[in-house]
């Protein structure tokens, strides 16, 4: 489990490493987890220990929200003040994703020459 542990670690320096050193704009984990993904390409297979820690870290992952849940138990007088303005930030935002990222696809699909829409009929 500790090879495991310092394999993970290993990589994620190396993408922070990269980063910093080179400015990429990429974050330093995801950068790390392309050097894991290459390193199980090599190997042909994960590890066994990899395997059995990378599940026992996921199956514990939901603490990782802890701490994010005593912020908002910290700061509930501040979301209550503002909640109005969460909501309508929170809807709106929710609305515009949706909006481009269709948008976006149906830009995609006409490019790639997928279906056209159909004239309207006098």
């Amino acid at each position: 489990m500790i090879e495991a542990g310092i394999l993970l670690l290993l990589c994620q320096l190396a993408g922070e490493s990269i980063v910093r050193a080179l400015a990429v704009p990429v974050p330093g984990p995801v950068l790390g987890a392309l050097f894991m993904l290459a390193f199980l390409a090599l190997r042909r297979g994960v590890p066994d220990n990899l395997a059995r820690t990378s599940h026992d870290l996921l199956a514990n992952f939901s603490l990782l929200f802890v701490p994010a849940g005593t912020g908002i138990i910290l700061h509930a007088a501040r979301l209550e003040a503002e909640a109005l303005a969460l909501i309508a930030a929170l809807i709106g935002s929710t609305a515009l994703t949706i909006a481009v990222a269709s948008l976006a696809f149906v830009g995609m699909d006409r490019l790639l020459g997928g279906t056209q829409p159909k004239e309207q009929q006098p």
